[in-house]
């Protein structure tokens, strides 16, 4: 999925939570605007295309994976 679509496709969300190694990122949505740079930031890999895996579960989306923050969720 390209820029343009994971941007769509969090803005759809209320939260993003996303692994970055053992640390995770979360990201509110609702409420507030973030900027394009700091969604992609989180949502995109080096090839500047989304993480994977990427699972959207209700009002959530998972990006990259990270057992804590996948912990949370399930």
């Amino acid at each position: 999925m390209d820029r343009a679509k994971a941007l769509a496709l969090a803005r759809s969300v209320d939260r993003v939570l996303t692994g970055r190694g053992a640390n995770v990122v979360t990201i509110e949505v609702k409420g507030r605007t973030p900027p394009d740079d700091e969604l992609a930031a989180a949502l995109l890999g080096p090839t500047g295309n989304l993480k994977a895996p990427t699972l959207k579960v209700g009002r959530t989306l998972l990006v990259g994976f990270n057992a804590s923050a996948w912990g949370a969720v399930f």
